[in-house]
Order: structure tokens, then sequence, then C-alpha cells
């Protein structure tokens, strides 16, 4: 008994844990930072840690009600009908329900290299081949329309991320629309937009009112500290919104996920105040790290440091966890989450330090 040929497929290579790391240097996790994953620096919301503890006893019941609940807030945030939220668990669960509305086997996808891997995996997953757009160092990074077209061949699903992991830099909404509209009729642009809440200017999402070749993906994993509930969604256009339902796994999404969303949503305090420090953070990267940054729209910043890999295991050894981009095809660079005041201003001490050594 053998699984299908897999030879083809990518793996995703997360960020270490606070708790592996600790181990592997037999130090208290409680000693270092962890500024590797683009996670919120606050965590959750306190109204969503109430709100889970509040629904735990509830568990042993589907979350139906649950999921038409946070549909319909969701909705409402949006200015869109209940049936264009596409829930999902996480932003990849998103992906792969997209896959499966829009994928025949064979049909091709056109991804941005470097880029989130789970767009090629969730392609190959459902039978799909695989393109790719390069925003490397060759392009300097750049976000533009012909990045893209320049490398389109008539895919299913074109990729565009904005804020960009892990460059940063974000398409405008005049980009999108170009592309959208030089793109064949049944080609579907998926504008991730994970970290759209740390980005100035408006969502993909007003393009959905003209448009049927467009769909949005938005996450409860990085503004809203959610990230450990696996909790996301896609705005979809409303001509093919019926889809979802012969598409989605029956209650993808847990009740407790739900409860916690729906209390989120309420808790413009504890996102603006988020937004507010990443902010900070990043100026204050661009300005007191001693090597290039990048300008983000994200709530982290991409270093050029020389060797990616020696100075994250260098940060490491000091306390500081931060993201070698190696896997992402940038071996000279590292990636370095916004964290609290005290965390950013560790952070540039350290790798000052080490770049300095």
């Amino acid at each position: 008994m053998e699984p299908r040929d897999l030879s083809d497929h990518t793996e995703y290579v997360a960020g270490q844990g606070i708790e592996e790391v600790a181990r592997e240097l037999g130090r208290d996790p409680s000693e270092l930072v962890k500024l590797a994953s683009n996670e919120n620096p606050f965590g959750p919301s306190p109204k969503a840690v109430d709100a889970i503890r509040e629904s735990a006893p509830g568990v042993h019941h589907y979350p139906k009600s649950a999921h038409t609940d946070l549909t319909e807030a969701i909705a409402a945030k949006w200015a869109v009908d209940s049936s264009q939220i596409w829930l999902s668990p996480g932003g990849d669960g998103a992906l792969d329900y997209l896959a499966r509305a829009m994928l025949e086997p064979g049909d091709t996808v056109l991804v941005p290299d470097p880029g989130f891997a789970y767009y090629e995996m969730s392609s190959r997953f459902h039978h799909g081949t695989v393109s790719r757009y390069s925003i490397g160092e060759a392009t300097e990074f750049a976000l533009t329309p012909e990045t893209v077209l320049d490398s389109y061949q008539g895919e299913r699903i074109v990729y565009l991320t904005s804020p960009h992991n892990p460059l940063g830099g974000q398409f405008t909404i005049e980009a999108v629309r170009e592309i959208a509209a030089a793109t064949d009729d049944e080609t579907l642009v998926i504008v991730d937009e994970a970290y759209g809440e740390f980005a100035e200017g408006e969502s993909a999402r007003t393009l959905l009112d003209q448009r049927t070749d467009i769909a949005v993906l938005r996450t409860f994993s990085k503004a809203y500290g959610l990230a450990g509930l696996r909790l996301g969604y896609t705005i979809v256009p409303s001509p093919w919104a019926d889809a979802y339902a012969r598409v989605n796994t029956p209650f993808g999404v847990s009740s407790i996920a739900c409860m916690a969303g729906q209390a989120a949503l309420e808790d413009d305090e504890h996102v603006e105040r988020t937004v507010e420090t990443v902010k900070w953070a990043r100026e204050y990267m661009r300005s007191e790290i001693e090597a290039p940054v990048h300008e983000s729209h994200g709530n982290f910043v991409m270093v050029e440091v020389g060797d990616g890999t020696a100075v994250a295991d260098a940060m490491r050894d000091r306390g500081v966890i931060i993201r070698d981009l190696s896997s992402f095809g940038l071996p000279a660079h590292v990636r370095i989450t916004a964290g609290t005041n005290s965390e950013t201003k560790q952070a540039v001490r350290e790798l000052n330090e080490v770049l300095e050594s």
C-alpha cells in the first residue's frame, strides 16, 4: 500500500514554536521572544477569550447557528450578502474551498515566487498544475501588473498576496483591477489579504461590485490574534456564491472559533491597538536596524542580512526567534514580526549586535 505520487508536492515549512526552541536551547520559554510567525503581539482579544470560555460547555453541539451568526456579522462588516462569505478553517481552508470550486484535473494556477507555499500545495492536492511569476530580487520585488501578466498563460487561478509575505509590498487596487481585466473571463484572481488590516488603502472587496472574477481572502489569525483557532473566510462575487454549499467541509469551522470570531469583530479597541503598535514597530525597525529593511505593509519587515540562516541562528541563541527566509528562496534575508515595544527594541538591539560581530 502506497499513497499516490507526491514527488512534485512541496512542503510547508512553518517557523519554530517558542516551546520547541526552548527545549532545544535548554531554556525556559519565558526567556525567549518569538518574532518569527507574524502572530499578534498582544494575543487574542479579551472579549474573544471570554467567548471561548463561555462557549466551551456547548461543544457537543454542531456549530450551525454559530456559523450562521458569524457569517452574518462578517457580511455586515463588508456590506455584502451573507451568501458571499465563505467561512473556512483558516486562510488555507479558504484556498482549498476555492480550488475545489474552480479546478478541474490538469488545470494550471499561477502563484508568486517567493510566496505562500500553500497556494501550490492546495492546487496540487486538487490535481492542478502550477506555474510561477517571479517577484524576487531580479524584478526588484515589484508587485505590478506587468510582473504577473508577463508570466500569465491563461491559468485558471492567479494568486495575488497583498500585502505580500515575506516581501511586505502590496498590489494597488488599480493593479488588481488591471490584472483581472487582462486575464481570461474564466480566470479567477484570488487576492489574499491576510495582512490587510495593517495596510493603507482600499480592500479588493470594492472590486466585487463590478466583477465576478475576483475573490478576496481574509483571516482572523493576524490582527485578531486567533491563529490557534484556525478561522478565515473568503468574500466571493454573488453570481457563484452558492457553490460554497457544494465544496465546504461539513461544520469545518468549530463553534468555539465562530464564537471567538464574533467577539473579536466587536473589539475594535484591540484591533486598533494592534495595528498602531505594528505601524510603530515597522517604522522603528526601518530606522534603527543597521541593514537594509524593506518597506512593509504587513505586521513584519524583511531585512537583508547577507546570510539569513547564520543570523537567525545567532539571534535564536540570544533568545530572539526570527524567520530565516531560505525556504522562500531568499537566503540573504530574514523576516522579523512586529512585537510589543519592548520586544521590538530587544530584537533590533540583538540584531545590530549580531550584524556587527
